[in-house]
């Protein structure tokens, strides 16, 4: 399986370094029988003091490398689990637009089938407000709302812990439901 043209393109930006490159740098290093920390470690070496967030670089290259030789597919993490997101910018202040998605999400048990394991939480920082919610199937839900400006919020919600790469398409279609009808 291929990584993404734009994340490895980007990465050639940041780095100053041709995706190839990269490639081939990885294969002699014999990244394929290391550990994903151990990978991102020998990347992050080559690249400390020649990008700004180099760990973070180091990352991605390593993640894109992952998606390229099929080890990781796009949008699983490095547990082997999936995970998806989807977002939606709406008018109100980060706590009007709190309570009308409690408000939108009141009196649920469950989500598309799936139950809640516990009753979803809320949280406040003077920055974001947060909705979490953890589902009887394992996985975990994050709403993180902020200021969009101009009296607007942005509600991003995120679903981690996916089994499969199928249920990412199911859940963002569920979440962008959702997200639709928050008034």
């Amino acid at each position: 399986m291929s990584t993404r043209g734009t994340s490895t393109a980007g990465i050639a930006r940041a780095t100053g370094i041709p995706w190839e490159t990269w490639t081939a740098r990885l294969e002699e290093l014999g990244a394929r029988s290391m550990s994903h920390a151990e990978i991102a470690r020998r990347v992050a070496e080559q690249l400390d003091g020649v990008v700004e967030n180099h760990e973070w670089w180091a990352q991605s290259v390593t993640v894109a490398w992952e998606q390229h030789t099929g080890v990781r597919r796009p949008g699983q993490t490095g547990d082997g689990s999936f995970g998806t997101s989807a977002s939606r910018t709406v008018a109100g202040t980060p706590d009007e637009v709190l309570t009308r998605w409690t408000e939108l999400l009141a009196g649920r048990t469950e989500v598309d089938g799936v139950p809640f394991r516990q009753p979803p939480s809320t949280a406040r920082t003077e920055k974001w407000r947060y909705w979490r919610a953890r589902l009887a199937d394992g996985t975990r839900v994050a709403a993180t709302l902020g200021e969009a400006g101009r009296g607007r919020t942005t509600v991003a919600v995120a679903h981690t812990g996916l089994p499969s790469a199928e249920d990412v398409a199911r859940w963002r279609g569920v979440w962008k439901e959702l997200l639709a009808a928050l008034p």
